[in-house]
């Protein structure tokens, strides 16, 4: 990405959003903005109808457990300008029992990748149109990817040998 890209990215984005910026970084060209989770919304809704940014396109939202931290979890969404070549990263921290709210409103394809964050995570989106789990089964207990899983899982009728192989 060219330096004055970058300059776009930064200066323009952090002048425009300040209220809702924590945090900066850039690295090998690609930037990433830490924000407030309240300002997700507004702040995407900026970044997708603002002509000098167009971020008309969601790559994806992901989430991340950074377990023993304070706030634990991080949702991270990737967003792309298709006519101007360029991307962003978005990086908002939420605590255990904290809901963020939901982007679809803005990008009607954060529908999915919302539900898989909730799914492996437990992290709700709060005004999601139909939050429930797109994987697992809907009484299934926990969420998969955090780091205070199990390896092998539960005991329960899913797994009903627990750690124990039939012979």
């Amino acid at each position: 990405m060219a330096q004055a890209d970058t300059s776009l990215l930064v200066d323009k984005f952090k002048s425009s959003c300040m209220h809702g910026i924590i945090e900066t970084r850039v690295f090998r060209g690609e930037v990433t903005h830490v924000v407030r989770r309240e300002s997700i919304g507004d702040i995407c809704n900026f970044l997708k109808t603002n002509p000098e940014f167009n971020m008309d396109y969601l790559v994806d939202v992901l989430g991340a457990d950074y377990y023993g931290e304070t706030p634990r979890f991080e949702v991270v969404y990737h967003l792309y300008s298709i006519r101007k070549k360029q991307r962003i990263r978005l990086k908002l921290r939420v605590d255990e029992g904290e809901s963020v709210p939901s982007i679809t409103p803005v990008y009607a394809g954060a529908d999915w990748p919302e539900r898989e964050v909730y799914d492996m995570f437990g992290i709700v989106f709060e005004g999601h149109p139909d939050l429930r789990r797109i994987y697992l089964a809907g009484d299934w207990e926990g969420h998969p990817l955090r780091k205070d899983y199990p390896l092998r899982g539960y005991r329960d009728k899913y797994n009903p040998y627990g750690e124990d192989k039939p012979e």
